[in-house]
């Protein structure tokens, strides 16, 4: 079974979109597969800001969240793996969800898609 949190990461987003609030990413910065600006990281984590104004060519997908952005001036692509998104939220009054990482640390990966064998046929005289 996939898991729920990316679908809950884009709803959460569009929802705050939509009511024209500012959409920011509470980001686990120690997650290894992570890409994500080093002078900005405080205690582990780093907020990102999601507002499309912000950044370009957004893509969230059910393993990650790309995008690239400016950074004092510097253009970057940041990569956040979907487990290591904390929490979701509008900057201005706070309202999102937070994820428990340890709640999908646990979740299976998706099955491997197993190749179709050939059939076996034979010719019957």
């Amino acid at each position: 079974m996939t898991s729920l949190k990316p679908y809950l990461i884009r709803s959460i987003y569009d929802w705050i979109i939509d009511n024209q609030l500012t959409p920011h990413l509470l980001v686990d910065a120690e997650n290894t597969d992570a890409i994500l600006p080093q002078d900005y990281i405080e205690d582990g984590k780093i907020i990102l800001n999601l507002r499309p104004e912000a950044i370009q060519g957004l893509t969230l997908d059910n393993e990650e969240i790309q995008f690239n952005a400016r950074f004092s001036g510097t253009a970057m692509q940041i990569f956040v793996p979907t487990v290591a998104v904390l929490a979701i939220y509008a900057k201005e009054n706070g309202k999102g969800m937070m994820f428990d990482p340890e709640e999908y640390d646990n979740e299976a990966p998706p099955p491997a898609t197993k190749k179709p064998e050939k059939p076996h046929l034979r010719v019957i005289k």
